[in-house]
């Protein structure tokens, strides 16, 4: 049977927090007000950057009483410009380095690990690009759970001119930490659905817990209600399995 479940009141506020190398960072942190113990969500933005989108799903996850924290990843390129801007400027430098974005996302995580209530349980979730960063964090930091949102470039390059200096991540599917869910779509091709097929051979043949769904009619970008990518039916399968799958394993 499922559980009953009520929406918390939240608060939700722009902060700071210590990221790779104690560089300070912008942040957007969102808490449950009424949960007394509650794990913790870092969600990743997409390429597209730190935008209202991505704040909507951080204050998504408080309401569904986690506390949940988006560090602003590009930050350094482009401090207070609009999320098109520092977009523009990270690309222009070859994207996110992989060492910082993991000094970033280990600053988020101490973050929430420090805040009142928090019951110690903590997991990444990222959408494009930070779906990839997402896995990455996995491999790289001790997490109790990570979704992949269609990160591209898990497996295989980006394509000549598109401006990211960022490789596969296929030699680090041995050091995953948690749990991961993987949501894609059938119609898109970074990742393309046999990219994700090899991402699920290479875990099984790791012998790591993971769960990889696809949904039909869907490209990259289901989830994004802002964008003509966006699909109602495979965002609302992909939300229910987020939640299942977080309240398994953080709680809640």
């Amino acid at each position: 049977m499922a559980s009953a479940w009520r929406e918390c009141a939240i608060r939700a506020e722009t902060t700071t927090i210590r990221g790779h190398q104690g560089d300070e960072i912008e942040a957007y942190l969102a808490r449950p007000l009424d949960v007394p113990r509650h794990g913790g969500v870092v969600v990743i933005h997409h390429m597209p950057g730190y935008d209202e989108a991505t704040k909507e799903i951080t204050r998504r996850f408080a309401v569904h009483g986690y506390s949940a924290i988006c560090p602003n990843l590009h930050h350094r390129e482009a401090p207070g410009a609009s999320p098109d801007d520092a977009a523009a400027a990270s690309r222009a430098a070859g994207g996110v380095p992989d060492e910082r974005l993991v000094g970033d996302v280990a600053g988020a995580l101490a973050a929430l690990r420090a805040l009142p209530g928090s019951n110690g349980k903590v997991a990444t979730i990222g959408y494009c690009s930070g779906g990839r960063q997402s896995f990455l964090a996995a491999c790289s930091l001790r997490l109790d759970a990570a979704v992949d949102c269609y990160g591209a470039f898990v497996v295989g390059r980006p394509p000549e001119g598109l401006g990211l200096e960022v490789g596969p991540l296929t030699h680090l599917v041995g050091q995953l930490s948690c749990p991961l869910l993987g949501l894609f779509g059938k119609e898109d091709s970074h990742p393309s659905p046999e990219e994700v097929g090899e991402l699920a051979r290479l875990l099984e043949a790791a012998g790591k817990t993971f769960e990889l769904h696809s949904f039909d009619g869907a490209g990259h970008a289901f989830f994004a209600v802002d964008r003509p990518s966006y699909r109602v039916d495979a965002a609302k399968e992909g939300w229910r399995l987020i939640f299942e799958f977080f309240g398994e394993h953080l709680g809640g």
